[in-house]
């Protein structure tokens, strides 16, 4: 598919007959160059198991170190006292066990087809946009205490949807009508009784993804001024995140100085 004018065309095409532009390699195979690990890994699902893999550590550092989760967790906003870095570190922690492994569930697969569809710079954004928008609603009209990737899940789930608006192929129509569906399950599920799920992270972070979606789209060739810009925002969500892990292992030693 032309990515100008999402024209189909034939892989022996360097020019698209429609509309001109200049046609590079496959999606897929710029997204799937290899295996990792001699095929250990899924090169589309690497960025979402590395997420996996960070949740799964500090699930375990909780066990050991309770108060990573008490000066990590997201607080109502009256209670934060500048602590910013609570609406990205909730993000990354969990509760009990069924939390993590129902989250860990849900993102293996969706963290797949959002690298596939957008790449791993936007998949890496949208996961902080809607994991601090997430936080920031949860703290500051739910006021709650709240940690969970289940923010981060929303944003890619907004993200897909805001592909299956703006895409006027087949492929968007069938993706718009499955996250509409994935929509209405989560905030659904979110108001089941004993979950405690929190709402206002929920649609905090499905609104946080999907304006990010929206404005980041797919790689085009009439856009390709973005892709740097992308990788950049990639690039600072990242440092802005492993300074917020600083700031909370500050706040660990304080609190057990």
């Amino acid at each position: 598919m032309c990515p100008n004018c999402r024209a189909f065309v034939t892989t022996s095409d360097k020019v698209c007959p429609y509309c001109d532009a200049q046609l590079g390699p496959r999606a897929v195979d710029r997204r799937a160059p290899g295996e990792i690990l001699g095929g250990l890994i899924p090169q589309a699902r690497f960025t979402t198991i590395l997420i996996l893999l960070i949740n799964a550590g500090l699930y375990l550092a909780e066990n050991f170190n309770p108060e990573l989760l008490r000066s990590g967790e997201s607080l109502p906003a009256p209670y934060m006292q500048g602590e910013w870095w609570r609406l990205i570190t909730a993000g990354f922690l969990h509760g009990p066990w069924w939390h993590i492994l129902m989250n860990s569930w849900v993102l293996f697969d969706l963290g797949a087809e959002v690298e596939q569809i957008y790449g791993t710079s936007r998949l890496i954004v949208f996961y902080f946009v809607s994991t601090f928008t997430g936080f920031w609603a949860s703290s500051h009209l739910g006021m709650h205490t709240s940690v969970g990737s289940s923010a981060g899940i929303f944003g890619l789930i907004g993200a897909m949807l805001a592909f299956g608006v703006t895409d006027r192929s087949s492929l968007g129509s069938a993706i718009k009508a499955l996250y509409m569906r994935w929509v209405i399950y989560g905030l659904a599920i979110s108001f089941f009784p004993g979950l405690n799920a929190d709402i206002w992270a929920h649609i905090g972070g499905l609104a946080g993804g999907f304006v990010a979606g929206f404005l980041a789209s797919t790689p085009r060739a009439r856009m390709m001024w973005k892709e740097p810009l992308l990788r950049v925002l990639a690039g600072v969500s990242i440092a802005i995140t492993a300074l917020a892990f600083g700031m909370l292992y500050l706040a660990i030693t304080r609190a057990g100085a």
